[in-house]
């Protein structure tokens, strides 16, 4: 059984947040937590959050052993983008395109 956990309306690039969920997908979730908090990237935390939400969920609802957690999909989808305007030179107007993405994990029990 596969249980998941959704960060809605966060507000980075889908582009920058799947780089990081490339690295962990197929891992287990100790395996994972060590790997995003001495990544580099602030977008990691937010990765990182999710991960454990999701682990907590399986935990809690379901009465998994988080020892036996392995992450079986993740991926961010595009959210929608806000669009905002900013002054430019000679009376113009620059469009500003802010992303935000839907990151999703879902985890899993490995059968023994």
């Amino acid at each position: 059984m596969e249980v998941r956990a959704v960060a809605k309306f966060v507000k980075v690039s889908p582009r920058k947040v799947r780089l990081i969920l490339d690295l962990i997908r197929g891992k287990r979730v100790e395996e994972a937590m060590p790997i995003l908090r001495f990544l580099p990237s602030p977008n990691a935390n937010l990765v990182s959050k999710v991960v454990k939400s999701a682990a907590s969920n399986a935990e809690n609802n379901f009465q998994m052993s988080p020892a036996d957690l392995y992450i079986t999909s993740a991926y961010a989808d595009e959210g929608p983008r806000l669009k905002r305007f900013k002054a430019k030179a000679r009376g113009r107007v620059g469009r500003i395109i802010k992303p935000t993405s839907h990151i999703t994990v879902k985890v899993a029990e490995k059968e023994a």
